[in-house]
């Protein structure tokens, strides 16, 4: 399963996000099956452009947006979030 995810180099929330993916990875070993694309969406504006999101980080599964981040959210909530991300995926696939 493979998840495509976008980002932006220097954003603190992205940055915090791949800390927190790492985390649950960490946590549960049935995450290693998720594979995740990281794309710079600065880098490649064009493939972004055929995603509808607002806010970076954002996952995607084929084009389904699963997740986007919120610079209101706490770090506990943006693991919680991702956490809840990855339950729904896991379950449905």
């Amino acid at each position: 399963m493979k998840l495509t995810a976008f980002i932006l180099p220097r954003c603190p929330y992205c940055l915090q996000m791949r800390e927190l993916v790492e985390e649950l990875r960490a946590e549960r070993d049935e995450l290693a099956a998720v594979e995740i694309d990281f794309i710079d969406e600065s880098a490649q504006p064009e493939l972004a452009d055929r995603y509808d999101y607002y806010r970076v980080p954002s996952f995607f599964l084929g084009g389904k947006k699963l997740y986007e981040a919120s610079p209101l959210w706490t770090r506990t909530e943006a693991k919680r979030r991702l956490s809840a991300m990855f339950d729904e995926l896991l379950e449905n696939k």
